[in-house]
């Protein structure tokens, strides 16, 4: 059942823009390009991938120069703060953003599983 509600929430996010508090963007945006960074690259596929959710979430690229003076501990306390629906939604986010580039590389796998696990969201990636 987790594994659809996970399913339904990334597509409410891709299919309509999802409406995140500005605190909630923010801290979205620092672990989403921790993601990015994760595997030392930044491949076309993270790129056009950020570009789409910059869009889907609504946030311009000054967002995330912003977005990295979040420190990780203070992110992980406003995204653990968002309604379920919303720490789904940003699982299937999280996962898209890693398998963007076509392969998802160990250190973002162990990354994500992290943030799930400290916002008390248990998956499975693919």
């Amino acid at each position: 059942m987790l594994f659809l509600y996970a399913s339904l929430a990334s597509m409410s996010y891709k299919n309509s823009p999802m409406k995140f508090e500005i605190s909630e963007k923010l801290a979205i945006v620092q672990a989403v390009d921790s993601v990015i960074l994760a595997d030392g690259k930044v491949h076309n596929g993270e790129i056009n991938a950020l570009s789409e959710l910059m869009y889907r979430i609504d946030f311009e690229t000054n967002f995330i120069v912003q977005a990295r003076n979040v420190e990780p501990e203070q992110g992980i306390v406003i995204l653990d703060g968002m309604p379920d629906i919303k720490k789904q939604a940003l699982a299937g986010i999280l996962e898209d953003m890693a398998n963007a580039d076509g392969f998802f590389h160990e250190k973002e796998m162990t990354l994500i599983r992290g943030i799930l696990a400290s916002i008390g969201i248990g998956r499975e990636l693919n």
